[in-house]
């Protein structure tokens, strides 16, 4: 629940406390989106205002609340488990039992280290046994667990892990090709390299159907 003291529209509270409402907020779990977003605002104001901008700007006077809205409700709406998809299951009616893949998802995703984007594709392959997953639910899954701070390697057991719990299965691949702008854009400034990741799982360890999933992903 919201605290009583806090405001919407009204820093006022933060600033007489120096952040102890931020602190309590630390070991609450269940903070709602609007009171997210007046913290992030706040503080990110606070780190415009330590760079010099010009706060009066037409063009900067918003962006707090911009950046605010944008890190809850898009950018890092993973962490909230509310926005975990609805996954849709349907009989596997028709026993099919060779390899079905999607592949090229567009991830986008946020490097836990310096809070730059990362921007890749990621392909995923099972064998369904039961029961076969809703297609657009394989995306769901990757953006869900992408709109977070990440990890590539983590990112990639995560999704393998989620698609092996909902369909009970251990038949799972997972490859990730991304760039990450934190080396790219800074730092060693390499635009020409790339990371890849893979989980492989039951069948797919074996050298057949691993190679074939790499050489299906990659169109050949």
């Amino acid at each position: 629940m919201r605290d009583p003291n806090f405001k919407s529209g009204n820093l006022q509270e933060i600033d007489k406390t120096d952040n102890s409402l931020i602190k309590k907020y630390k070991l609450n779990s269940e903070i709602d989106d609007d009171t997210k977003i007046e913290l992030i605002e706040k503080n990110f104001r606070e780190i415009m205002e330590v760079l010099g901008l010009d706060l009066d700007d037409d063009s900067l006077k918003d962006t707090p609340r911009r950046v605010a809205k944008m890190y809850v409700n898009e950018t890092f709406s993973g962490l909230n488990e509310v926005n975990k998809p609805k996954i849709s299951l349907f009989k596997n009616k028709y026993n099919y039992d060779r390899m079905i893949i999607e592949k090229n998802i567009t991830l986008f995703s946020t490097c836990e280290h310096h809070f730059i984007p990362i921007i890749g594709k990621v392909h995923i392959g099972y064998y369904p046994a039961g029961q076969v997953l809703g297609l657009s639910k394989l995306n769901r899954i990757v953006q869900y667990y992408a709109k977070r701070p990440q990890q590539q390697e983590k990112l990639t057991v995560q999704i393998a892990d989620e698609i092996m719990d909902i369909l009970k299965i251990q038949d799972v691949a997972v490859l990730i090709e991304a760039d990450h702008l934190c080396v790219k854009s800074r730092g060693v400034n390499d635009v020409n390299s790339m990371t890849v990741t893979s989980s492989y799982n039951g069948r797919f360890l074996n050298w057949e159907e691993r190679e074939e999933f790499v050489r299906m992903t990659n169109g050949q």
